[in-house]
């Protein structure tokens, strides 16, 4: 079993046993994954662009203009806080 410790920034250094087996290099980013309750699984994050072909299709029928997503980011924003 590997383990790391967590520093004062809350970061953790992935011991490089688990980095080989799960194909990670350094700019690689990983999703963590909540199986159970208390319990996660580190998965790799890098999906091929071409893996996103078609997932917003059919969301919207027209155009957006900047100042309509300018209008809508700053809507959500002014919620989050």
């Amino acid at each position: 079993m590997s383990t790391a410790t967590i520093t004062s920034k809350g970061q953790v250094t992935i011991p490089s046993k688990v980095r080989l087996a799960l194909g990670l290099a350094t700019g690689d980013r990983i999703e963590f994954v909540e199986v159970e309750k208390g319990q996660f699984a580190i998965v790799p994050a890098t999906r091929s662009i071409r893996e996103l072909n078609g997932m917003f299709r059919g969301r919207r029928t027209k155009p957006v203009s900047i100042q309509q997503m300018n209008a809508d980011i700053a809507r959500q924003a002014s919620r989050s806080r």
